[in-house]
């Protein structure tokens, strides 16, 4: 029987690719959108006439009580979830001197609350059947920081924090617990960056002098989502053309 696959954020960049890699793979893709938003139905029709049959969940990830009843619904209309992929994220980019409260609680509510919203109703369950993944995806700015996103880089770096913890935690249990921090992808939230910033400023810092492309991310979400990487557990995993070396 085929695997269940859940993927938050996936209408679109990079969620959106790792959709597609994993039912390339034979997954059950399901994914979620926030909720009120029109073009769902739209998305879902173009996946169609590609041939990728996913279904798709309203869902605020940064609410704890729509997470759990988005999560009850998946599992009694598709089936209990094997893959769980927290991808979706916000941005609210500004200088500390000028961060505000609910700019801070924004970032933080769907960028970090929603790893614990997400992944507590999926947990037990993957460790009661002795098979799961968990993968966070964080950024590059959550290991070494960026100017402007004190936010943003805060709730990257919790998300590992809490995949170390975790992983030790079902370690035992065949379900493991990793991060994956990607530096600067193709996508459309990074193509909104001014042109001239993106040449100036971001491409020179990244050796291979380039943007990552959403296909090489979700390349390495499918490995972590397969039985060959059983013994990868509490990593996070840089995937960002060397901008940022550990």
């Amino acid at each position: 029987m085929a695997r269940v696959a859940l993927v938050t954020g996936g209408m679109g960049g990079l969620g959106e690719a790792v959709c597609i890699k994993l039912a390339a793979l034979g997954y059950k893709v399901v994914t979620t959108y926030s909720p009120g938003n029109k073009k769902a139905d739209s998305w879902l029709s173009q996946m169609k006439e590609q041939g990728y049959d996913f279904k798709a969940y309203p869902c605020d990830v940064s609410d704890y009580d729509s997470a759990q009843a988005c999560i009850a619904q998946v599992q009694q209309e598709v089936g209990p979830i094997d893959v769980l992929v927290n991808n979706a994220g916000i941005t609210r980019d500004m200088t500390f001197k000028k961060m505000d409260k609910p700019n801070w609680d924004a970032v933080m509510k769907t960028n970090l609350d929603s790893v614990f919203n997400m992944t507590k109703p999926v947990c037990d369950g993957m460790v009661e059947r002795g098979w799961g993944r968990i993968i966070n995806i964080s950024s590059v700015n959550g290991q070494k920081g960026a100017f402007g996103q004190t936010n943003y880089s805060a709730a990257k770096a919790g998300m590992h924090g809490f995949s170390k913890a975790l992983a030790y935690e079902v370690a035992r249990k065949g379900v493991t617990v990793n991060t994956i921090s990607p530096g600067y992808i193709g996508t459309k939230m990074v193509m909104d960056i001014p042109s001239e910033v993106l040449e100036t400023k971001i491409i020179p810092q990244i050796p291979m002098g380039r943007l990552g492309k959403p296909e090489e991310v979700a390349g390495l979400v499918a490995y972590l989502s397969s039985e060959e990487a059983a013994f990868v557990t509490g990593a996070n995993i840089a995937i960002n053309g060397g901008q940022h070396m550990q």
